[in-house]
């Protein structure tokens, strides 16, 4: 990719990541001319400082919005980007590049970069600690902490050992591929389901999503990991929940629009799904009247499986490096096709 040429390079981003990259962003455009231009700075001034080349969009730029009710100070940005005829690329801080706003610009020609793998080790991580929290039954055992009730599991209650049993993995990129590597430490059979097949080992079965129906009934797990694309949208609906064996788990720390979300309460409540561990759901925040948040075999969290410490330097290193790129004419990382 050519770096545009002409006037300085206008780069937006928050006052924040100004402040904080000005040494960072010198080294990397060395002699080139440019300018930062804060977000706090470019939503509060003329529309002509709206008149951007590259934007980089922090996690502190999203802070608690969600894609379905961003805050008034975020869908402001989004108006910075899209009344910037000269914006040419935005790198997001997150995975996935489902958003609206991200997704009008792609359609207009404006290169979108994510920084995924900057948080793979996290969300990994998370999707774990669902899915031993569901199998070591800690739902209920926290119920009956908040009871006082000494209910120790045994007899029916008794958890099976994970060792041995099968788990179908929706997704094979950066987060996908750790969430494997964890299942197959703890002994499990691990199915993947990616966009296209390979070759399966001993260890590992891949078949592509035409091939999902087939390998739901093999599932003791079934764990989503994928992005939101027109095939995953509505991919968990009613059927795809039945195909699975009465009893299996989820874990989701893909999208919520990947799952049927009525359908999935649904399968919760006649028990046919024996829990869940839900981090994304098809509206954000989850209405407060959801019955989710009051089953006793889901775990509700609010989409914050990737959120750690260091994942600002990761985003920020992925940033940098791509505006090198950008800088030298090269191509881009995790550009969403």
């Amino acid at each position: 990719m050519n770096a545009p040429l002409g006037s300085p390079l206008r780069i937006l981003l928050s006052q924040q990541a100004k402040e904080s990259l000005q040494g960072e962003v010198a080294r990397v455009m060395g002699g080139r001319p440019y300018e930062l231009v804060s977000i706090e700075t470019a939503t509060s001034c003329a529309p002509d400082v709206a008149d951007i080349d590259v934007a980089f969009i922090s996690r502190d730029v999203t802070g608690l919005s969600t894609k379905h009710e961003p805050a008034d100070s975020l869908q402001a940005c989004y108006a910075v980007l899209r009344r910037s005829v000269t914006l040419k690329w935005i790198h997001i801080h997150s995975a996935g590049a489902d958003r609206p706003t991200y997704v009008e610009l792609r359609a207009r020609g404006v290169t979108v970069t994510t920084s995924s793998g900057a948080n793979a080790d996290v969300v990994a991580q998370s999707a774990l600690a669902g899915l031993l929290a569901l199998s070591r039954r800690f739902p209920q055992l926290m119920a009956a902490q908040r009871a006082h009730a000494w209910a120790p599991l045994l007899g029916a209650r008794e958890p099976p050992d994970l060792c041995g049993q099968t788990a179908v993995l929706v997704g094979w990129g950066p987060i996908g591929q750790r969430i494997g590597a964890f299942l197959q430490l703890l002994g499990m059979q691990l199915v993947v389901v990616r966009q296209t097949a390979i070759p399966s080992t001993d260890a590992l079965t891949m078949v592509t999503f035409e091939a999902l129906h087939d390998v739901l009934p093999r599932a003791d797990w079934l764990v989503l990991a994928c992005p939101l694309t027109d095939k995953t949208r509505g991919l968990l609906d009613a059927r795809a929940l039945q195909a699975l064996p009465r009893g299996a788990c989820l874990v989701n720390v893909a999208r919520g629009e990947v799952v049927v979300e009525s359908e999935l309460v649904a399968a919760l409540k006649s028990a046919h799904l024996g829990g869940a561990c839900l981090d994304v759901f098809q509206h954000e925040p989850l209405a407060a009247d959801s019955p989710l948040w009051d089953m006793e075999n889901v775990i509700v969290t609010p989409h914050s499986a990737g959120h750690s410490s260091g994942n600002a330097l990761r985003v920020t290193a992925q940033f940098l490096e791509n505006l090198r790129r950008w800088n030298s004419g090269d191509n881009l990382r995790n550009v969403i096709q």
